[in-house]
């Protein structure tokens, strides 16, 4: 009886030191990032190809404003896009030093862009009356704040640790620019991911909304 309630108790002092499930796979090993690091360096084809598949390309809208591309950067994938950036000087002990400095986290990058029905230029009546003629006023470069984003895990809203948007413009040689779209990023603790398959929701002020899953079982 004492040599049974000894290995029960052991096994179940062992349960607490199981390190918990999460679907990303955080945190990463030394071998991990030394690897996403070499990846990065490559600056060929191998790199091309393991950023395409963290992206998602979304159909032009009928109307509204046309929602692009989603990303959806696990760390993995954040160590191999930082090493590519950094060419000169920088060594595989240099990634794992930086990477052990910050929390482990999900980038979430949106690309919006302005259409024909949802353009740089906002047409309004100049007058109250019926029949006034239309002018036009320019769209906000922070229009993007209209949008309602949301990260679904397991039916759960995930809270974004940081967020920003950045105005997009197209400038010709004359020094002309005009707003385009706009780019925004959400970055998340990893460790807050517990399913393998996170929606990404977007509603924008007017069109339809949209709805990705990402499978990050086909994900580093």
């Amino acid at each position: 009886m004492r040599s049974r309630l000894t290995s029960c108790s052991a096994i179940a002092v062992s349960l607490l030191f199981i390190p918990p499930a999460f679907a990303i796979d955080t945190p990463l090993s030394d071998e991990a990032v030394r690897e996403a690091y070499f990846l990065g360096q490559r600056h060929g084809q191998d790199f091309n190809d393991l950023l395409a598949k963290y992206t998602k390309l979304l159909p032009m809208p009928e109307s509204g404003p046309d929602i692009s591309s989603i990303t959806f950067l696990t760390p993995f994938a954040l160590v191999a896009q930082l090493s590519s950036q950094r060419t000169i000087n920088y060594s595989a002990q240099q990634a794992e030093q930086d990477h052990r400095k910050q929390e482990e986290i999900v980038r979430v990058i949106i690309q919006i862009q302005l259409t024909q029905s949802y353009g740089a230029l906002i047409p309004r009546p100049t007058g109250s009356r019926s029949g006034s003629p239309i002018g036009y006023a320019l769209r906000p470069s922070d229009f993007w704040i209209d949008f309602q984003v949301e990260v679904l895990d397991k039916d759960q809203s995930l809270a974004p640790s940081t967020s920003s948007g950045t105005p997009n413009y197209a400038c010709n040689p004359d020094g002309g620019c005009i707003l385009v779209g706009a780019t925004l990023q959400f970055d998340y603790p990893a460790k807050a991911f517990k399913s393998d398959s996170p929606t990404i929701q977007i509603t924008p002020p007017e069109g339809d909304p949209v709805s990705v899953d990402f499978d990050l079982s086909r994900l580093r």
